[in-house]
């Protein structure tokens, strides 16, 4: 079974950056579509962002502006770069996959068949 490896998570204060990888042992990324979910505690997993084949990128309104999805696909390997943190962006972080170019609803994680452990973030003021 295919498993994907967040890394790059930690403490940062308010309005300090993180950025999270996630390597994708899979035959081409380009092929998938790729996204970032997190969950807070007590609530629903949300959709931060994602891409897909084509490369268009879908964001949360609460994240849009401040992070940005990006991939290499010579190293098989997903970005989340996360600027202006905030307290509210305090949460456990997945990457997650789906071998379909494109997706109805990309930032809806039941379209996803591949996740990764998680990572945790958290924003202190």
């Amino acid at each position: 079974e295919v498993q994907l490896v967040e890394s790059g998570g930690g403490s940062v204060q308010a309005g300090g950056s993180l950025r999270l990888s996630c390597a994708a042992p899979l035959t081409s990324i380009g092929m998938y579509c790729l996204a970032w979910f997190r969950q807070a505690p007590g609530k629903e997993r949300e959709g931060v962002a994602a891409v897909n084949a084509d490369g268009d990128a879908t964001y949360g309104e609460s994240v849009k502006g401040r992070f940005t999805i990006s991939q290499d696909n010579t190293k098989n390997t997903l970005y989340l770069q996360m600027d202006s943190l905030e307290l509210e962006d305090t949460a456990i972080y997945y990457c997650a996959a789906d071998p379909r170019l494109w997706l109805t609803g990309p930032l809806i994680p039941h379209q996803y068949d591949l996740w990764g452990q998680r990572t945790q973030v958290t924003v202190s003021s």
